[in-house]
C-alpha cells in the first residue's frame, strides 16, 4: 500500500492466488485508484472477479495468441457461470 501511490505501470500476476473474495474486491479498489490518478496496469488473472474491473480492455490468451474479449465472452466467465448454476454437474466428476 505504501507503494501504491507511485504513478507508472503496474503489473500483477495472478494477484489473486491468496486472496479471499473480499481481498479481491479490495484489489479491484485499488487498481481503481491506480488508474484514476494515471497508472496503467497489467493484470494477468484467472479471476472472473478481477476480470470484471470496470471499463478493463480485456484479452484472453490462448491457442491463437492475445485476443480481444468481451467480459461475457471469458471462457473463465462462461465455466464459472455454469459451475456456480449447478455445482453437481461438476462435481459428480470428483472421486471421492
Amino acid at each position: 500500500m505504501a507503494r501504491s501511490g507511485t504513478r507508472g505501470l503496474w503489473i500483477f500476476d495472478e494477484a489473486e492466488s491468496a486472496l479471499s473474495f473480499t481481498g479481491c474486491m479490495a484489489l479491484l479498489g485499488r487498481v481503481r485508484q491506480l488508474v484514476a490518478a494515471g497508472s496503467q496496469v497489467v493484470l494477468s488473472t484467472h479471476s472472473p472477479l478481477l476480470a470484471a474491473l470496470p471499463e478493463a480492455c480485456i484479452y484472453e490468451l490462448g491457442e491463437w495468441g492475445f485476443r480481444p474479449r468481451e467480459y461475457d465472452d471469458l471462457e473463465m466467465v462462461r465455466t464459472w457461470r455454469l459451475f456456480m448454476d449447478a455445482p453437481q454437474r461438476f462435481l459428480r466428476h470428483v472421486e471421492p
